[in-house]
């Protein structure tokens, strides 16, 4: 049965309905209420997007295909070729892909390269609980070493003290997008035969001799959450080179399946029902053999299209975090007696992910009081994640070791802050916070 000749075809639908939506954000971002000093919040933090990000949702929705489909594999594409590494593995968050990065390196696959647990990991407390929480959750041991003041990152001279004979890797964050010291890292994994992890959760677009982080580890992690670099709204994902390492992620990713068949598909080996694996009768069906214990970490296809249109915005968004970040350091030059301002590592050209701060020993004021300062003023504050993490009640008695005192990470608990420099914070907003700051400290322009 034919449809009446004036009822619209589903592509022309599909394609009005796509204009809407295109419409429908145009008038809202015409509508966008203009930045009010003291009455307009200046976030930490934000979600960038225009019609584009809605539009391919919407193509996502209308497919109705839910799970992993096509404009999951072109994420995992663009992804891959844009920070340089062969794999690309889309999960649900950055703190799954820490989780899946960890647990792939424990996979009998890999034979006597595999973590075991009491197996050691070089790490650190000043940062972020979900790189440190896949350590313990897979039975390995953390070993704990101290940053540095203005960097927030490992220091190399501990990272080298750190190694003894039950260490097998070395997995650490490249804190608020400034990347470590790969050189000097890179050479201690590689002098020890150790895995070498980068959670890139905070530093996509950041580079360390020209070479982009999330590249230069044997695995490394993204985070997709609204405050990352891109947002999928949740999302993450593990990058690698290594073909057989890319196997193992995707086999935890989805469940522990030994079968590698896209969502969909069935017999992409064409030996379905022809193997015969662990104690199972020859030709049990390859969909339903398990090699690994493993999770279901899979994105949705809805999360994927979205991904797909903030690839677009990558470059625009790295060089403005860049631009926004040398605006505002250069307008709080005259702090260096008050704050210790943010340095990049030497050698990187670091993709910052906020703009953090630490108030030297001779200030009278407490951090408390300068960030209850500013939140009254309307500028959002955030500290450096978790301080000391071995403080915090889920970590006190979880077994690791302590190569120092780690006086730099307690500083950074009691003394330590950041605010923004994300794509939607304008020369407005950045000029707003260097005066709420100046004004804290009795300091003139």
């Amino acid at each position: 049965m034919s449809a009446p000749e004036d009822t619209p075809s589903l592509s022309t639908l599909r394609e009005e309905i796509l204009k809407l939506v295109g419409r429908y954000q145009g008038l809202r971002e015409e509508q966008e209420e203009p930045f009010i000093p003291g009455q307009s919040p200046v976030r930490y933090a934000g979600r960038v997007f225009g019609a584009e990000e809605l539009q391919l949702a919407t193509e996502s929705v209308l497919d109705f295909w839910l799970t992993e489909g096509h404009f999951c594999r072109q994420f995992e594409r663009q992804l891959a070729d844009w920070v340089g590494v062969k794999h690309a593995i889309l999960v649900n968050s950055g703190s799954s892909a820490n989780l899946l990065a960890i647990s792939a390196l424990t996979s009998s696959a890999l034979g006597p390269d595999a973590l075991a647990p009491g197996d050691e990991v070089v790490t650190v407390a000043a940062g972020f609980p979900t790189t440190v929480a896949p350590i313990v959750q897979n039975r390995l041991v953390p070993v704990f070493v101290d940053v540095d003041i203005g960097g927030y990152n490992a220091l190399p001279d501990q990272v080298q003290q750190a190694v003894g004979p039950r260490t097998r890797a070395i997995f650490l964050a490249h804190t608020l997008g400034n990347p470590w010291d790969v050189a000097r890292i890179k050479a201690i994994a590689d002098q020890h035969s150790l895995w070498l992890v980068e959670d890139n959760c905070d530093a996509l677009g950041s580079t360390f001799d020209g070479q982009m982080t999330g590249g230069i580890g044997h695995l490394s992690t993204s985070s997709f959450y609204p405050a990352h670099h891109i947002t999928l709204g949740e999302g993450g994902a593990v990058l690698t080179n290594s073909d057989r390492l890319a196997r193992i992620a995707r086999s935890f990713q989805s469940w522990g399946r030994d079968c590698w068949c896209d969502t969909g598909k069935d017999n992409s080996c064409g030996r379905r029902f022809s193997q015969q694996l662990g104690q199972l009768p020859t030709g049990y069906d390859h969909k339903y053999i398990y090699s690994h214990v493993g999770y279901n970490l899979k994105a949705t296809e809805m999360q994927a299209a979205i991904g797909v249109a903030q690839m677009a915005r990558l470059d625009g968004f790295v060089a403005a975090r860049k631009e926004n970040f040398r605006k505002l350091r250069a307008h709080l030059g005259d702090l260096e007696q008050q704050l210790h301002l943010p340095q990049a590592t030497p050698r990187s050209d670091p993709s910052w992910f906020a703009f953090p701060v630490t108030l030297r020993p001779e200030v009278e004021a407490s951090r408390e009081a300068l960030v209850t300062f500013l939140e009254r003023k309307k500028v959002h504050t955030r500290n450096l994640f978790s301080g000391n993490l071995l403080c915090h009640p889920a970590f006190e008695a979880i077994e690791h070791r302590v190569v120092s005192d780690l006086e730099n990470t307690d500083r950074i608990m009691h003394d330590t802050f950041f605010v923004g420099v994300y794509p939607g914070l304008k020369d407005e907003h950045l000029e707003y916070m260097s005066a709420c700051l100046r004004e804290f400290f009795g300091v003139r322009p």
